[in-house]
């Protein structure tokens, strides 16, 4: 695989800084039971790095603190941890919202069969993958017959009552392009959407959330050996908005690894950026250190959550 990390430094991203800590983004590890062309962090069924007893204690203490409002897990598919039940119920009781970043086809695999019952009884929000409404699209991208069983599990999502009004329980859904290009405007996207949806599969959602492709990992390598990563790059930063900035996830976010070392988003994390300025903090130091006012570590893909309507890990602003 090709690094990336060369290719995006020296930066001239605008320098930002750290607000309150809001939110938490925790990636238990990188098993998963998909292979997806587009994945930042080369996640796969063989991956074997995932987050240990030590560090899940901690983060049921930091829950318990108070410190954290939302809980964002995510992977490779953070269901296949198997403290990911245990890791959501403490952080409920501790009255922290949590986000299940699922890439849907993890409710189809054998053992995971009363998953979609949990997230459901937890009042989980989840932000599921889906990168098109039609068959060819998603398996080009993800692998043959995910298309099927992601709509088997977004049907089953729904009895459950996720996306439906009044229900309490919210399914948002994620769409990404097929390859170096800026998503199209989520609002007109996300009509489509729901039109495509409910009237061929009979499902209901609640956003989209239109996201851009991280130049970094097997995107960025793909990129490389493309020979269209220079030209990704001057696209993102020819259509970056200064008005985005205030709205970057990174402001009010701390990634945290499976190692537990802490970086200011998940991007940066497979990037090996840490917290500005910091010598590899952990979890440990979020007790007693106070990270607000720090400058974001920052690069060339930043452009990627700026540019456009903007993207984060929440879609447009």
């Amino acid at each position: 695989m090709h690094p990336t990390l060369p290719k995006l430094l020296p930066g001239n991203f605008p320098e930002i800084h750290r607000q309150g800590l809001k939110t938490l983004q925790v990636n238990l590890g990188y098993l998963c039971n998909q292979t997806c062309v587009h994945c930042h962090v080369n996640a796969g069924p063989t991956r074997t790095e995932m987050m240990d007893e030590d560090n899940i204690a901690l983060l049921v203490e930091l829950l318990q603190s108070g410190q954290i409002e939302t809980l964002d897990l995510t992977g490779g598919a953070p269901e296949m941890h198997q403290r990911f039940k245990y890791l959501v119920e403490e952080a409920r009781k501790a009255g922290v919202h949590v986000i299940d970043r699922c890439n849907l086809t993890i409710l189809m695999e054998p053992g995971y069969e009363d998953l979609a019952e949990f997230l459901a009884g937890n009042e989980v929000e989840v932000v599921a993958s889906l990168p098109c409404y039609s068959m060819e699209n998603v398996d080009k991208q993800r692998g043959n017959g995910v298309f099927e069983r992601s709509i088997k599990a977004l049907n089953l999502l729904n009895k459950l009552g996720y996306g439906q009004a009044n229900s309490g329980l919210t399914l948002n859904l994620v769409y990404n392009p097929q390859g170096a290009s800026l998503p199209p405007n989520q609002q007109v996207l996300e009509q489509e959407y729901k039109r495509e949806l409910k009237a061929h599969f009979s499902i209901e959602f609640n956003q989209l959330f239109s996201l851009a492709n991280m130049p970094i990992q097997r995107f960025g390598s793909m990129l490389i050996s493309k020979g269209e990563f220079d030209g990704y790059i001057e696209l993102l930063q020819h259509n970056h908005h200064d008005d985005n900035l205030d709205s970057v996830m990174c402001r009010n976010l701390i990634s945290v690894d499976w190692l537990g070392h802490l970086y200011d988003c998940d991007f940066n994390q497979l990037l090996a950026l840490p917290l500005a300025g910091q010598d590899k903090p952990h979890l440990r130091d979020l007790f007693a250190t106070d990270f607000e006012g720090l400058a974001i570590s920052t690069a060339n893909h930043c452009f990627g959550c700026t540019a456009g309507q903007g993207s984060s890990c929440k879609g447009a602003f």
